[in-house]
């Protein structure tokens, strides 16, 4: 399992993203390890729309007091997901979103933490150079990276973490402020690839599938984002869990399916495509995350789950794995919006969407955890 991480966080993919040769190539890998397995294979495309993409580093910072302040990108400013493209540096001074109506054209507005959307209006409407915000950061420092959001607004917007916007306002307030910002992010159109493995079986048992998403949020220009945890994790623990159920006559139920889905970080595209081909009386367990167990592992069940939740606690309670009720916002919802009995997992995502998402933060006790709570799942689900 470490290995699988290693090889999907890998600098050839690139951080797996959507539609990019990285993507595509994280794809061809599983699809080759599950004929390994002598599943049978499918790799199914299906469209995406609406993907964030940076295509360039995005540059932001003040002049004041005769003082420059440069940004670093990701530490302490990241692209808002509603921003308009800006390709280019625009200079221009700065005021705060609450100045008299006819004060923002052609100027950098600094939007009250809480208050983007309004400030947004203002700019829009008065012709602003654009808008910044406050976002706040993970434990270590760190703005995580997403590539789907809200719809796109007709000014440049970029969030500066809290303290940095903090000081933005301080200097401000102190006196004039220049800023120079660009934002080099435009929304691309994709293909998406989902990867299908069935295993033949012997009859008389359920429908299982087991499914993870595979891509990640994609490298920044100038910066490797792994996605070990979120979800090269949980797909080295469905593999393995495949893995052990084929090997093992008696465990396996009679109609073992897995399903490594793209496109969840752009919206789960890939299991809502998948959940409409699905037939009605499948046992979906989606895995997101296998990192990192700490107290106990979220559980989110959907759907006709009841019976499906029952097995599972009951599998946790012979390997020794804590369950609680956790919201999973992943891949088991588009399965339960299908009427499909789905239950998410989660262990934990260390470094999340961020550059210290690494290979080494995957611990191997939640990785064993995770695929022995899956194979005894299935094992007491194909029991008459």
């Amino acid at each position: 399992m470490l290995t699988t991480v290693r090889e999907l966080a890998g600098d050839r993919y690139a951080g797996r993203r959507v539609g990019t040769p990285g993507g595509r190539a994280a794809a061809d890998w599983l699809a080759a390890r599950l004929r390994e397995l002598d599943a049978e294979v499918e790799v199914d495309g299906f469209p995406v729309t609406s993907v964030r993409e940076l295509y360039a580093t995005p540059l932001l910072q003040w002049h004041s007091g005769g003082q420059v302040r440069r940004l670093e990108h990701r530490r302490d400013f990241v692209e808002h997901l509603a921003s308009a493209e800006r390709s280019t540096p625009r200079t221009a001074s700065l005021a705060s979103h609450l100045a008299a109506e006819g004060d923002l054209r052609d100027r950098w507005v600094l939007a009250e933490a809480g208050d983007w959307a309004r400030a947004c209006k203002l700019a829009e409407a008065q012709g602003a150079a654009g808008v910044l915000t406050a976002r706040g950061s993970d434990a270590e420092g760190w703005m995580p990276k997403m590539i789907a959001g809200p719809p796109v607004r007709k000014v440049p917007i970029l969030a500066l973490r809290t303290e940095m916007h903090r000081e933005l306002a301080e200097a401000l307030a102190g006196g004039p402020v220049q800023v120079t910002a660009s934002l080099p992010l435009r929304q691309v159109a994709a293909e998406g690839l989902n990867v299908y493995a069935r295993f033949p079986g012997t009859g008389g048992g359920p429908r299982v599938l087991l499914t993870a998403h595979y891509d990640g949020v994609g490298d920044d220009p100038a910066r490797r984002l792994p996605a070990a945890a979120d979800n090269a994790s949980g797909v080295a623990a469905v593999l393995e869990a495949a893995c052990v159920l084929t090997a093992n006559s008696v465990a396996a139920p009679a109609e073992l399916s897995v399903a490594f889905l793209d496109a969840e970080e752009a919206g789960a595209w890939g299991s809502a495509h998948h959940a409409a081909t699905v037939p009605p009386d499948t046992l979906v367990l989606n895995l997101d995350g296998a990192a990192q167990l700490h107290q106990a592992a979220s559980v989110e069940a959907g759907g006709p789950a009841h019976a499906l939740l029952a097995t599972l606690d009951q599998a946790a309670r012979l390997t020794g794995v804590p369950l609680r009720a956790g919201a999973m916002a992943s891949d088991n919802r588009r399965y339960a919006a299908a009427g499909l009995a789905a239950v998410g997992i989660g262990m934990g995502m260390p470094g999340y969407q961020t550059p210290a998402e690494t290979p080494d933060r995957v611990q191997p006790d939640t990785l064993l955890a995770a695929a022995r709570l899956l194979v005894a799942t299935v094992g007491l689900l194909d029991r008459p």
